[in-house]
């Protein structure tokens, strides 16, 4: 049965009941804990332990090696930041860029982003359009504020928002001194991405800052020509994303044909629109059948 409603009028009897048997769930990380604990709370009424399935958030990165191209990182970062206004959970809102393709990847992402068409959505030359709602534009354009009022951060393009008609917001790009920056942490689900630029010779502890900054760990991309330092990051990034792109964007999965879902503060990685989440509602029977029953309690050994 489908029974649509709001959160409270539906959750709360449904969590209470004796007969709950699974939660399965996308939204934020505090709804989710909150739902979460209240199964805890009530488990002792369950006529069974329900099955808890999240999809919450994603601060989603994309990090670039020495020897990556350019025109590549370019097309990915633009894409997978701005397309659908940034409001996707696996949208990237974060980039690590080595110090020797930071000008030229700089210049020419503005080059790009500068060409970006904002208008009606019905109009399929507009790459981009309004941002959801009132609350999503104030909340996305705090985030800008916040960064061009901050000494550790620069907006490089974009930065300007008009909510006259529609909620629209420019699509930005900040770059950061600070790799622990506000916009380098929290997830701000608009068209809004920030770059820090790293010394070449601190790859590998670059790696283990993007890997700690966030709390969530659902898409990320690498970039690299070099065979070798794709496996090296591959393996550092292990658990850094549930969805793990090489030398593409990260966003995108198609229902069916892609498993997506992340862990941490992302979910519990149960991988939706694939048969692998199928598999987490089921429950095994085992059945066994005697064809010849025993007639003697003894078993031969014992004489």
């Amino acid at each position: 049965q489908f029974l649509p409603g709001l959160g409270a009028d539906v959750g709360d009897p449904a969590l209470a009941s004796e007969h709950l048997a699974g939660l399965h769930f996308t939204g934020s990380v505090g709804t989710f804990n909150h739902l979460w604990r209240t199964i805890g709370e009530n488990i002792d009424r369950y006529r069974t332990y329900p099955r808890v399935v999240g999809e919450t958030g994603g601060k989603d990165f994309i990090f670039a090696h020495e020897s990556a191209g350019v025109e590549e990182l370019v097309v990915a970062a633009l894409r997978a930041a701005y397309e659908y206004q940034g409001q996707k959970c696996s949208a990237a809102s974060r980039i690590y860029m080595p110090e020797s393709l930071a000008e030229a990847f700089t210049e020419r992402f503005l080059e790009e982003v500068a060409k970006i068409s904002m208008g009606d959505v019905e109009d399929f030359s507009n790459f981009m359009t309004a941002v959801i709602s009132r609350k999503a534009f104030d909340k996305i354009t705090s985030y800008i504020e916040m960064a061009r009022g901050s000494d550790e951060a620069e907006i490089l393009a974009g930065g300007g928002s008009d909510d006259s008609k529609g909620y629209f917001v420019e699509p930005t790009l900040i770059r950061t001194s600070n790799p622990d920056f506000v916009t380098m942490r929290e997830e701000i689900f608009g068209p809004v991405l920030t770059m820090y630029v790293y010394p070449n010779e601190q790859f590998e502890e670059t790696m283990d800052l993007c890997d700690r900054t966030s709390p969530f760990a659902l898409t990320g991309a690498i970039f690299a020509r070099n065979r070798y330092v794709v496996k090296q990051m591959a393996d550092r990034f292990r658990f850094s994303a549930g969805n793990f792109y090489i030398n593409d964007k990260p966003t995108a999965a198609v229902v069916n044909q892609q498993p997506f879902g992340g862990s941490r503060k992302s979910g519990t990685n149960d991988k939706a629109g694939s048969v692998i989440n199928l598999l987490r509602w089921l429950s095994a029977r085992a059945i066994k059948e005697a064809k010849v029953s025993p007639t003697e309690w003894r078993y031969p050994y014992m004489g």
